[in-house]
């Protein structure tokens, strides 16, 4: 989190978000956050998640914008964390932080069940269902329209979600040049009604819970873009085979019976799962440049980031597929 909003955040603001949300002090804890304070809260005897986001790194018109998607895609059946009102009937509420700006809170249902992983569903039956669950947020987004025009979210590419060129080293010179011609690759595709539309960009395991019926509840919208479908599908596959011991056999285990419960949802032309390992590449640099701008060179103390950073500036440099299999396959 950047330390210019951490160092604005005081029990005042909490106390103000609380009394705008009707939430009793007793009631509600804190967890971890990224990038911004995220809390659990009990109410009329229902769980949720409080976000405490600031407007110096999103709008409230794009907090609108997410909010107004989710609440969209929950109406259409997709099995998403629905955002909730305020006792002032509000999805978005300010609170001035005395600086001349403000904290953006926003409240919704806690998922129900856990992490795939952790729980023990990350298998087979889990996979169609998280197909189905792509499929369904897809097809819902190709006649999505904000609910006002000022709510767009911003395309992939836009500079407010693309910082990767803006923070390699000096002298990573050969994996920016890889990254630019990654970009102006993906630039170039099209931008048709069945290939295109409002995406996730991060509905990776950790961004959503598993019930005991296998039910799959998506949160952590932060980053939603209109984008590329194959993007949506690219993030899947990137994180479900990073630092596997054997990416191209997870990637197998994992990709049929994705794309079976996909299909069941929506229909996307074969020919875009042939632009998946670029997007999958544009991830790996992006991912990189986060975590060197974080830890730098150094062990980050973190087994799964160490994982994914050893030797990553030298693969990125000669240009090795993140995986190296035929995809638009792995359905077959």
């Amino acid at each position: 989190m950047e330390e210019a909003i951490r160092e604005r955040f005081n029990d005042d603001i909490l106390a103000e978000a609380r009394v705008r949300y009707g939430i009793a002090p007793e009631q509600i804890k804190l967890l971890d956050g990224f990038e911004s304070f995220m809390f659990e809260f009990a109410k009329n005897g229902r769980d949720y998640i409080l976000r405490l986001g600031h407007s110096r790194r999103r709008t409230p018109e794009l907090i609108h914008g997410e909010v107004d998607w989710i609440n969209y895609l929950a109406d259409g059946g997709a099995g998403v964390a629905r955002a909730v009102l305020s006792e002032n009937g509000e999805l978005v509420e300010l609170i001035d932080d005395g600086r001349d700006g403000q904290f953006l809170a926003t409240a919704f249902v806690k998922a129900r069940g856990g992490s795939a992983w952790r729980e023990g569903y990350w298998n087979e039956r889990m996979f169609v269902n998280y197909g189905r669950l792509l499929g369904r947020i897809h097809h819902l987004s190709k006649s999505y329209q904000p609910a006002n025009p000022a709510w767009k979210r911003p395309q992939w590419d836009d500079p407010l979600m693309q910082f990767a060129s803006e923070i390699f080293p000096v002298e990573d010179t050969a994996v920016l040049s890889r990254y630019q011609e990654v970009m102006a690759y993906l630039q170039s595709l099209p931008q048709d009604r069945d290939g295109y539309g409002m995406i996730h960009q991060d509905a990776h395991g950790g961004n959503f819970f598993v019930d005991e019926d296998y039910a799959i509840t998506l949160f952590d919208f932060d980053d939603c873009v209109y984008g590329h479908f194959a993007y949506d599908l690219a993030m899947v596959l990137f994180y479900a085979i990073t630092n596997a011991p054997d990416p191209a056999a997870t990637a197998r285990q994992l990709w049929s019976p994705f794309m079976r419960g996909y299909r069941e949802e929506n229909e996307l032309d074969g020919r875009w799962l042939a632009e998946i390992p670029h997007f999958m590449k544009l991830r790996e640099i992006d991912l990189y440049a986060q975590l060197l701008s974080i830890f730098g060179d150094k062990p980050s103390g973190s087994k799964w980031v160490d994982g994914f950073m050893h030797g990553r500036r030298e693969r990125i440099e000669v240009g090795i597929p993140y995986l190296d299999v035929e995809i638009e396959r792995l359905g077959d």
